[in-house]
């Protein structure tokens, strides 16, 4: 630099974005002149830029800088996860040279083989002693997982995506992810997820740097066959992202995952504020397209399935998470329902996007749309009407067929209609069918026309099929009412005729005193003899 300046009196040269600054420099200047120092994990990627900086190479001396700073990191620091991610560390605020010098791949190639090696490790010790065996490869699990939780975002996709390359397992990717979103994104508290009119100023840099780390987490999340993500990280990711803003490709790939299994989903989980000011409560429309997502999937998984009918009935996979998502929504609608901004569009919405074979019996649904109305008392005759014609009354409980008989609320037609199907259900049962005519006239409305083609012939099958299963749950039900019913009148019978039960119970003793077919003298049976034995027959 001194030759190539114009001006041989010189005095100050300056050195242009030095890699590491004034302290790496020293370093450097102390190697130069023979001093002893420590390379070490904090300062080998930052003397290995500034040897390049400084042309510090084998053409000028043998195990120069260059060299030297080269063999410890492919020696020692790569042997070591822990040397790897505090190596990684000094790079975030290196140059883009420490990108093309190839410090950043090593690091995260030795942090992945590192990693796969402990779990091998661990897999041994289980086969090995199955007493120690779990608490061993938690820990092994537990250091490296909170290791990584100090990486900036992109050495950390880089590092998981390396891990899933080699074969880590994934759920120990899972886990992975799972701590780093506790850590980084802790700083978003609840009184920003309910206060939707927050000041952006103070946010601006946090938050694009928390909309980074959702997307990057979303993105890393492995398949939906290989592991099996538990559903509240999954949902309290769907908050996050929908608080920071994340790309629509984000939200709809977490909306897709919490789909693949809504039947194993809580109430609380669907409960997602609304960040809209002038909304209502809750993100109705996030919720809507999960269970749409959700019946797609059952209906995919019916098409694939066309080889015959399930063998074990009302058992079957995609039958009996219809019916428990269908008792989820139910309690999501009346838990909503009060909500005063809750337009009539969405709640309607929301009821119809359930089919009728989801809901083995209406009370849920009774319960739901009695608080809207209840909630709303400004709707119209046409708009209860409207939401009133989704209820089934032949699906609705005794309990529930009682309140509706009652409710005010409800449009008359509807308590007319109420009170004729609890009529007839009084008469089928006096009468002994139990519902057999109309389960009957099911059958026979289910019977396919030659004229169809064997695709729509499958199809009315199929669905004949979901309503026979429909009917067979009401009918069970019916039955636990009716044995209840009958336990309640037999304990009440039991005691009224608690007097008469003594009384007989006395009598049939005395009448069991009386020896009829033995005499006092212990059984042997006496021959009369002429009149005797004639007079004693008579008596």
């Amino acid at each position: 630099m001194v030759a190539d300046g114009k001006d041989y009196n010189v005095s100050k040269l300056e050195l242009v974005n030095f890699p590491g600054g004034p302290h790496t420099f020293e370093l450097a200047m102390k190697f130069c002149y023979g001093m002893n120092f420590e390379i070490t994990a904090a300062n080998a990627a930052l003397l290995r830029c500034a040897a390049e900086y400084l042309e510090m190479s084998e053409d000028y001396r043998e195990e120069n800088l260059i060299a030297r700073t080269e063999v410890y990191l492919n020696d020692v620091v790569v042997q070591s996860l822990e040397k790897c991610v505090e190596v990684l560390c000094t790079c975030e605020n290196l140059p883009p040279i420490v990108e093309e010098l190839g410090i950043i791949n090593t690091c995260v190639e030795a942090i992945a083989m590192n990693a796969c090696k402990e779990q091998l490790v661990s897999g041994l010790s289980t086969l090995d002693c199955n007493g120690e065996s779990t608490e061993l490869k938690t820990g092994c699990m537990e250091w490296w997982i909170e290791d990584l939780s100090v990486l900036r975002i992109d050495y950390y996709h880089k590092v998981i995506t390396s891990m899933a390359r080699i074969g880590v397992r994934p759920d120990s990717i899972v886990e992975s992810l799972m701590h780093y979103a506790q850590i980084s994104l802790k700083s978003i508290g609840k009184c920003q997820i309910w206060n939707p009119a927050r000041p952006n100023s103070n946010f601006g840099t946090t938050e694009n740097e928390q909309k980074t780390i959702v997307e990057a987490l979303v993105n890393l999340l492995p398949t939906l066959k290989s592991s099996n993500v538990p559903l509240s990280f999954l949902f309290g990711m769907l908050r996050m992202a929908i608080m920071v803003e994340a790309t629509v490709a984000c939200r709809l790939e977490l909306e897709r995952r919490i789909a693949f299994r809504l039947e194993m989903a809580s109430l609380d989980d669907l409960l997602i504020p609304s960040l809209r000011a002038g909304d209502s409560l809750f993100d109705i429309d996030t919720v809507h397209r999960i269970l749409v997502n959700f019946l797609q999937q059952i209906e995919d998984e019916e098409n694939e399935d066309s080889g015959g009918y399930e063998s074990d009935g009302l058992a079957s996979l995609g039958h009996g998470s219809l019916l428990k998502v269908g008792r989820l929504i139910d309690s999501y609608l009346a838990e909503i329902a009060p909500d005063p901004y809750l337009s009539l569009q969405k709640f309607i919405a929301m009821i119809e996007t359930l089919p009728d074979y989801a809901r083995v019996i209406d009370d849920g649904l009774y319960r739901a749309i009695d608080i809207y109305l209840k909630a709303h008392p400004m709707l119209s005759d046409h708009e209860c009407k409207k939401l009133c014609k989704f209820i089934d009354c032949q699906k609705l409980s005794q309990e529930a067929t009682n309140h509706a008989a009652q409710n005010e609320r409800l449009p008359v037609q509807m308590a007319i209609k109420v009170l004729y199907f609890e009529q007839l259900r009084l008469k089928n049962a006096l009468c002994g069918s139990s519902g057999d005519g109309f389960l009957s006239q099911k059958i026979s409305s289910g019977v396919p026309s030659a004229a169809m083609s064997p695709r729509d012939n499958y199809a009315s099958l199929r669905r004949e099929n979901r309503e026979l299963k429909l009917e067979i749950s009401r009918m069970r039900v019916r039955l636990s009412e009716l044995e209840k019913e009958q336990v309640v009148m037999k304990r009440g019978m039991m005691e009224k005729s608690g007097n008469g039960k003594t009384f007989f119970t006395s009598l049939s003793k005395g009448i069991g005193r009386i020896g009829i077919f033995s005499g006092p003298g212990g059984g042997k049976r006496r021959k009369p003899r002429g009149s005797e034995g004639k007079s004693g027959r008579s008596r």
